[in-house]
Formats: structure tokens, C-alpha cells, sequence
């Protein structure tokens, strides 16, 4: 690498000695000018099962929350299943456990980096005045089905509208009776959805008009099931809508061998909607999702996806501006979490490895940029980058980043705000349905 970029990225690089979240924020100052009047701050992972990653987040969340006021942390997860751990945090009964398995969903919550957090956002409002809630911000299911949302409306009108309720159970919930019972396997998700693209036309398009009448029910009676519990009738009604998102995205997916025209991004649009509810009942608060989801532009990674997706980190640059910070991630190599099918084992279930990934080498990524920063933790202002000269001209060349094997095609300076540089990332500490990291060196 050339002298003066190596030199300039020395100088503007801040170095952070550790991203344990109890380390303290000396550190992190140079965030709070990075975020500013921020009302959102996405921290995005370059892929999931990260320690370091985890880590971070977590990190950055408390900074935020203890220094600069936010009081709201959404991640890539379930909305409708999010509440039990909304409740939990703020003090409510349930075991921890039980919540990692079913209230974080793409089974996120399975590792000891998301229970050490839950147990900080817990401790926290024990202690404080000013509450830090948590969400879900994503379609229910881990995108698999629409269930979770419809029962979730079903249990608010069994109170506020139990002759509805009752109707609704005998006729909308039995509709879901194609989905596979076992849901022990680490991809239960896949013979899920494949379950759902078999069934015939008839079938999907009446769930499809039953969960738009549950959903539109909701907001036609606001009114009055309001009076029965305000708070309750709006998570209700923003769950069914999240049932019909979820609809949506896997109808999207049955169309699309015979479609004709581009396909819509159905998931992060939803994340957005749901983002935007949230905001409507917080200030600030803290996103946490994939590098892709966050950004502010086009998503694509050829040849897994060549053609270019709206995402989340767009849909919200469009309604609030400079008023969203997106913090994005990359790293040089390091070990990392996988699971494969297992050969004649039953659907949905697979086997945990652990793979060694060596640097980056596409010269075109950010990560292999950073990598020449010679920090194995660093934090960059993107906005620092010099508008011309050679630093200019070499970040122009640079048009993604690292996900897994492939490159996600990405201008940087478009799509984020600042960047933190890992050298070597590590698996995530399991303690759920997985064999410790270090077997199988």
C-alpha cells in the first residue's frame, strides 16, 4: 500500500484497545461527534454469529444510552415475538433462557454476548429512572410465517373483541397447519418456507385476504379497542401488521419463477415501517442488523444477488436525513460460526463447524483498506475521507466490502457514516444447541 494512505489512515484511525462493554467509553468520545443530534444509530455486522461483533454493539449501545440519552434498542429480530424481552428488560417474569430460544428469532439470541446484554438492559432500568427498551424490528418467524404476528393480534382480541377472536382462531390459525411441527433444527426455517411454496394458489391467497381482514379490523376499531388498552391495541394492530409483511415477503417468493418484472424488498421495507413505529414511542434509539440491511444504498453481492434491493438503511435516509448514523463493519480474517445440511438427516437440522477465513485479498474492499491501518481494533470517520487528492482517489476505488466469500458491492462513503475495523474476528460464545468454539481444531 502506498506510503501516504498507510500514513493517513495511522493518523486518522482511532485505536481502540478492547470492545469488552466493561471497559468504559474513554474510547469511544469520538463517537459523540460522529452521532450527533442523531435519532438513529444503526451499528451493522459484516456477517452474524460474531463475537466481536456482539461485543461491539453492546458496547456502543451503553456508551450511547449512559452519554448521549437513547432509550430504545432494535435488532434484527422477530417484532411480534419481541415483546416477551421488551418486558423482561423492564422488569417483567420469564426465563432468560426460554426468551434467547423464542423471543430473538434466526436464532440471534443463542450465544452469551445477547445474554449479557439483556442482563446490562435489565440491571439498567433496576437501577434507573429512564427506561431502555428493547425491540424486534423484523417480519416474525425468522421469516418463515406469518403465525407469530396473527397469534399475537389473536391474544390482544381475545380481550378486546373475543367473538372476533374466536372466529378468527377457527378459521385464519388452522391455515398454518402446513407448517412443519419440528422446529428443533438449526434451519427449521428452510422446509418451513419450502412447505409454504408448495402449498396451492388457493390456499395462499386465502391466508393472504384473512390476515388482511385481521389486520384491517385492527385499524378500523382502534378506537374502541383502545379503550380497553391503547398501548395494547397498537402493538396489536402493528403485529398484524407485521403478519401481512411477512405474508407479503413469502407470496413475494412463490411469484417469483414466473415473474416477468423486479422483485421488491419486502423484509426491509417492513424493518423500516417498524423502525419508523418505534420512533414513534422512543427519541433515540440504537439499530442493530447486517452491514447490508443498514446502508444507505442498494444492496447487492453477486452472483448470490445481482440485482439491486431497497433496503432498510435507505427507506429510513429517506424520512430522517443526517438525523440517522450508520456505523458499518469490516474485518481481515479469524474464525467464524457455519452449519451445514446433514446427509440424510431430517429437514431443517444440520451440523455446526467451525471454519478458519483467511484475509481479504479483493483490492477493491474496505476491509483489505483497513487492513493496512496496522490497528486491530480501529474506529474511522468516513467523513474525515479528503475530498481530493491521493487518500481521495484511493478511497474512490474501493466499491465494497467483505460478506463471507463474496463482495458486497458498496460505495462507503455513500453508505456509511464511520467504520469499525476488526483484525480478527472469533465465533460467538454458544451456550444454546451448539458445541463449544474450539472443537474441531
Amino acid at each position: 500500500m502506498d506510503a501516504d494512505i498507510t500514513g493517513w489512515l495511522r493518523e486518522n484511525v482511532v485505536r481502540l484497545r478492547t470492545l469488552e462493554p466493561d471497559s468504559g467509553y474513554d474510547e469511544l468520545e469520538p463517537l459523540r461527534d460522529i452521532v450527533g443530534d442523531a435519532r438513529v444509530v444503526a451499528v451493522g455486522e459484516s456477517t452474524h454469529r460474531v463475537h466481536e461483533f456482539y461485543q461491539l454493539r453492546h458496547l456502543v449501545t451503553r456508551f450511547l444510552v449512559d452519554e448521549l440519552g437513547f432509550t430504545g434498542f432494535a435488532m434484527e429480530s422477530g417484532f411480534p415475538e419481541g415483546w416477551a424481552v421488551h418486558d423482561w428488560v423492564l422488569g417483567g417474569d420469564g426465563d432468560l433462557d426460554e426468551l434467547l430460544r423464542t423471543g430473538i428469532t434466526y436464532h440471534m439470541g443463542k450465544c452469551a454476548e445477547m445474554r449479557d446484554q439483556l442482563v446490562w438492559l435489565r440491571e439498567h432500568n433496576r437501577t434507573h429512572d429512564r427506561k431502555i427498551r428493547f425491540y424486534g424490528m423484523d417480519v416474525p418467524d425468522s421469516s418463515a410465517s406469518a403465525r407469530p404476528g396473527v397469534t399475537a393480534a389473536l391474544a390482544f382480541l381475545d380481550e378486546a373483541d373475543p367473538a372476533y377472536a374466536a372466529a378468527a382462531r377457527k378459521t385464519l390459525l388452522p391455515l398454518f397447519g402446513y407448517l412443519p411441527s419440528d422446529r428443533s433444527g438449526l434451519a427449521w426455517a428452510a422446509p418451513a418456507i419450502h412447505a409454504y411454496l408448495a402449498l396451492d394458489t388457493a390456499h395462499r391467497h386465502e391466508l393472504t385476504a384473512r390476515i388482511g381482514e385481521l389486520t384491517e379490523r385492527l385499524r378500523a376499531l382502534r378506537v374502541p379497542y383502545s379503550t380497553v388498552d391503547a398501548t395494547g391495541a397498537d402493538i396489536a394492530l402493528q403485529c398484524a401488521v407485521n403478519a401481512r409483511y411477512a405474508d407479503a415477503f413469502l407470496a413475494n417468493m412463490a411469484a417469483a419463477p414466473g415473474r416477468t418484472y423486479r422483485g421488491a424488498n419486502v423484509r426491509d421495507a417492513a424493518m423500516a415501517d417498524n423502525v419508523e413505529w418505534i420512533l414513534g414511542r422512543e427519541d433515540r434509539i440504537v439499530v442493530g442488523a447486517a452491514n447490508g440491511h443498514v446502508q444507505r444504498s442498494p444492496y447487492r453481492v453477486p452472483p448470490i444477488i445481482n440485482e439491486e434491493q431497497v433496503m432498510l438503511g435507505q427507506h429510513l435516509a429517506r424520512s430522517l436525513g443526517d438525523r440517522m448514523v450508520v456505523i458499518a463493519t469490516t474485518y481481515d480474517g479469524g474464525r467464524v460460526f457455519g452449519h451445514r445440511a446433514l446427509p440424510d438427516g431430517p429437514a431443517g437440522h444440520t451440523e455446526v463447524f467451525y471454519e478458519d477465513v483467511a484475509p481479504f485479498t479483493e483490492p477493491g474492499s474496505l476491509d483489505v483498506l483497513l487492513a493496512g491501518a496496522g490497528a486491530p481494533l480501529g474506529l474511522l470517520d468516513l467523513r474525515d475521507v479528503p475530498s481530493d487528492g491521493k487518500v481521495a482517489r484511493r478511497f474512490a476505488e474501493i466499491d465494497g466490502l467483505r460478506q463471507g466469500p463474496y463482495k458486497q458491492l458498496v460505495d462507503p462513503l455513500a453508505a456509511f457514516d464511520a467504520v469499525v475495523h476488526i483484525d480478527k474476528i472469533t465465533p460467538w460464545h454458544t451456550f444454546i444447541d451448539a458445541p463449544d468454539p474450539g472443537e474441531g481444531r
